[in-house]
């Protein structure tokens, strides 16, 4: 079957409720809260990296339409929101480079749990692992899509509606209920068409402004009641939840933070630690006593090895060898020897090759001295029996003018 529309990702209710995340065991609660996390992500980030409200409404759609096929235990839902972004910058011509996309996120992150604002350093370890995931959540969520990434919002439907509607108005109200409408999942359960029509509808009344009701204006921009009343539901819940904070619900690291890192690893007790502590021992501090424990040890174990390398070797003492380390040295000494003879061998094969080739150097100089004294010999030549022609030409020129001369002299008058 030939599609004439490529904007054909949308689900039903109960597909919705089978989700991926479902499956792994995150409540609806949950998923709401990380889909309106990621969402805030997305919309924040869009913000300081100056980007146009169309690459942050495509990147939210990207990204709930990625988490209807995936689940928030598998993919980490910053390092999507983060993906999302960079596809969508080049989906709408305003791509921007992966380094700002990172430092944007890292940025963000500080702020929201408050911790200190750190140079993330382009050359680190942290840095290319996250350029790297940002990669590869890229090429999942492309293939996921099928690489249909064409998304179509209802932006640009409110300003014909209103238009047709005679009410420019409720532009603006609409506007900010359609943006807020893509922290929901209306994108992936209703045509672009519908989800403005509903928008409208919840503009109006929030303003008191009266629309045509008889015949209903949405059935003109082919909607229906029950779908406006739905679109209208899902935004009075969203409004009504508080505001979003992570769920750490992603098997993995996914802190865009180093700092976040190390705190981590350094929560994490050991048993060894957890028993002594049960049984009332004190527990040395995992901080500067542990660093200092760790340079005392690499300090001591220098020493040992200088001390090793100054001590005479077990095999000789006060002259005397022993007798086994004699018969491998004894064993020993042919190999050694043909070594060296081999080592001599070349050594001559290559004085002999380089007084060969000085040979031959001088040769061939002597060569081109000899061509050059033959060649200006045989220019002196030449010369020479040049002048002496000339020379010869010139008397014989000089006695013909004067024999002329001396005959018409003899000649009578």
């Amino acid at each position: 079957m030939i599609y004439t529309a490529i904007d054909t990702f949308y689900l039903t209710d109960e597909q919705l409720r089978d989700s991926p995340s479902r499956k792994d065991g995150i409540d609806e609660d949950t998923e709401t809260a990380l889909r309106v996390y990621g969402c805030d992500l997305i919309q924040e980030s869009g913000i300081l990296l100056r980007l146009p409200q169309a690459v942050m409404a495509t990147a939210q759609v990207l990204f709930h339409r990625f988490y209807c096929k995936k689940s928030f235990v598998r993919f980490s839902a910053k390092r999507v929101a983060a993906s999302c972004v960079w596809l969508a910058g080049k989906l709408e011509e305003s791509p921007r480079k992966s380094k700002h996309i990172i430092f944007v996120f890292h940025r963000i992150e500080c702020r929201r749990e408050n911790l200190p604002i750190e140079y993330l350093d382009v050359f680190s370890k942290k840095y290319s692992e996250l350029r790297h995931d940002l990669i590869r959540t890229e090429r999942h969520l492309l293939k996921e899509m099928g690489f249909i990434c064409h998304v179509e919002h209802p932006h640009k439907f409110i300003s014909n509606y209103l238009v047709t509607l005679e009410a420019p108005d409720l532009t603006q109200e609409a506007w900010n209920l359609a943006n807020d409408s893509l922290r929901t999942t209306l994108c992936v359960r209703f045509k672009s068409e519908v989800v403005a029509c509903g928008v409208v509808y919840a503009a109006a009344r929030r303003r008191g402004i009266p629309l045509p009701e008889d015949p209903p204006w949405w059935t003109v921009f082919d909607a229906d009641e029950a779908g406006i009343q739905e679109v209208c539901r899902v935004l009075a819940h969203l409004y009504s939840l508080p505001k979003s904070q992570y769920i750490p619900v992603y098997k993995d690291n996914d802190s865009f933070t180093v700092r976040r890192t190390s705190d981590q690893h350094a929560s994490k007790e050991s048993p060894a630690n957890a028993a002594a502590s049960d049984k009332g021992t004190p527990v040395p501090p995992s901080s500067s006593q542990e660093k200092d424990l760790v340079t005392k040890t690499a300090a001591d174990k220098v020493k040992e090895k200088s001390d090793e390398e100054s001590k005479p070797l077990p095999a000789e003492v006060n002259g005397k060898r022993d007798p086994e380390v004699n018969m491998k040295s004894e064993k020993s000494e042919p190999g050694v020897d043909k070594r060296r003879e081999r080592e001599r061998s070349r050594g001559r094969d290559r004085d002999v090759r380089g007084r060969d080739s000085d040979r031959d150097g001088r040769g061939r100089d002597s060569d081109r001295d000899s061509r050059g004294r033959d060649s200006d010999r045989e220019r002196d030549r030449r010369r020479r029996s040049r002048e002496r022609s000339s020379g010869h030409s010139d008397k014989e020129k000089s006695r013909g003018h004067s024999s002329r001369g001396m005959v018409y002299r003899q000649q009578p008058p």
